[in-house]
């Protein structure tokens, strides 16, 4: 029974909801749920990616894969939050994890035949799947929580969903161990992906749509159960001349550009097969750290919501500063003309610590910018449907950058130009984020997409 405007008095039954935060339709249950879900799909791919050339000797495949991967992510990614309002978080999300299996599987074929295409066609779908999958995560983990404590929940999420690239980076470590020399990864590494990927397609499946769910003031994430194909697409298209979207368009393309000179050029030739497992372990353990510092900044920091967010950006633009300056300096000693003579190997105590703790540094500021982004745009409106387009529309910006990193890298740019570009992208993306923050971040009044005071609290089904 819906409780409409004034409580109902006497003895009347008033649908209210429990006060539990565990509760299976609540906030941080559906966060949590959606962060196994991506734990297992994203969090092992990202393991695999983490490995350079996605654990080939030749990164070649790896890269046109990652380049047919990001540019349908591209288009999916945008068209992501659209699909989803209409279909709902079932049907998006299994579609979109089942992809991931497949992909890992086109490597497991690589091992054997050495055939690019079922790679490429692979990615290509995978990009489909993933701009699907990342439509919905981003929806769900920006209007599901408080408008308060969206930078908390957020920091969750990211912790349960980078501890898959954790587990995923001691897959190939454990089982490449003995493997010192240059090698591709063994069979049960790819099967060992494959496993987590459809434990976690099946788990999508446990995912409310947000009509279901129910915060503890009472309101749900959205009063629309399913939208129409006419209304996302007039809704998508006005994202383009959305002065809010323009403004995200340098850090939505910056933030994963970096990731192929990350980890092929850095993981990838600095390191040997299992220490670059190993790095992978930290790389994404660092970024649940990253998630929970920053998340702290943006949530508790100051008492004025727009405060935070400046406060935010600015630590992330400084760390940014220095972490990419120790970056510069490394690349100074070694070129792709030039490259290194003898891999390192984590017990090589003296040589490895400095090249690693660069490395886990950069997993360290890709948590903490990727979690700034979202929530300024959990910042911009509380409801599900506006949200779902506005992470759709970064996701699609952001793979449109990375299909062009990786399309760079191919045609062998020098390092150190991947490097100052990646760099001077994250550089760009700050000031116009304060921007962002300082015109649209709103502190104690009505945010887009958020009930009004007094308005009607919609029942619990």
């Amino acid at each position: 029974m819906g409780l409409q405007g004034d409580e109902e008095t006497g003895t009347g039954t008033v649908s209210v909801p429990k006060p539990s935060i565990f509760r299976y339709n609540s906030p941080l249950v559906q966060v949590a749920l959606i962060g196994l879900v991506c734990f297992c799909c994203p969090g092992m791919f990202n393991a695999l990616s983490g490995m350079g050339g996605g654990g080939q000797v030749d990164p070649t495949a790896a890269n046109n894969a990652n380049t047919a991967l990001y540019t349908t992510f591209a288009v999916f990614g945008i068209l992501g939050g659209g699909i989803y309002n209409i279909l709902g978080p079932h049907l998006t999300l299994f579609a979109g994890c089942s992809t991931y299996v497949l992909y890992a599987g086109s490597f497991l074929y690589y091992n054997h035949y050495h055939h690019q295409a079922f790679a490429i066609v692979a990615g290509a779908l995978l990009g489909i799947g993933a701009g699907l999958l990342w439509a919905a995560e981003g929806a769900i983990m920006t209007s599901y929580p408080p408008h308060d404590r969206k930078g908390t929940y957020i920091s969750i999420f990211w912790s349960i969903f980078n501890m898959g690239g954790v587990i995923g980076g001691l897959i190939p470590f454990i089982l490449n161990y003995h493997r010192v020399d240059a090698v591709s990864v063994n069979d049960g590494t790819y099967i060992g992906f494959m496993v987590f990927m459809s434990i976690g397609t099946v788990l999508s499946l446990g995912i409310l749509h947000p009509s279901r769910v129910v915060r503890d003031d009472g309101t749900k994430c959205t009063n629309i159960k399913y939208s129409s194909v006419t209304v996302e697409v007039v809704e998508i298209l006005k994202l383009f001349l959305n002065w809010k979207m323009l403004l995200m368009v340098p850090a939505s393309w910056a933030s994963n550009f970096f990731y192929s000179y990350q980890f092929t050029n850095v993981n990838g030739v600095l390191f040997n097969l299992r220490t670059r497992g190993f790095n992978n372990v930290f790389y994404w353990g660092a970024q649940m750290v990253g998630s929970v510092f920053i998340g702290y900044i943006m949530d508790f920091s100051f008492k004025n919501r727009r405060t935070r967010g400046l406060v935010g950006i600015g630590v992330v633009a400084v760390l940014s500063t220095a972490i990419w300056g120790g970056g510069l300096a490394k690349q100074l000693h070694y070129s792709r003309d030039d490259l290194p003579t003898l891999k390192l190997d984590f017990k090589d105590h003296t040589d490895f610590t400095g090249p690693f703790m660069l490395y886990f540094s950069y997993g360290l500021l890709d948590a903490m910018f990727q979690s700034m982004v979202y929530w300024v745009i959990g910042s911009l409106a509380d409801d599900s449907e506006i949200l779902s387009r506005y992470t759709g529309f970064y996701k699609g910006v952001q793979s449109a950058g990375a299909a062009v990193a990786w399309q760079i890298d191919v045609h062998n740019v020098p390092f150190l130009n991947e490097l100052i570009v990646s760099w001077v992208l994250t550089a760009i993306s700050y000031p116009l984020l304060a921007v962002l923050v300082i015109r649209a971040v709103k502190d104690d009044e009505e945010v887009e997409g958020k009930p009004k005071e007094g308005a009607a609290l919609p029942g619990i089904h």
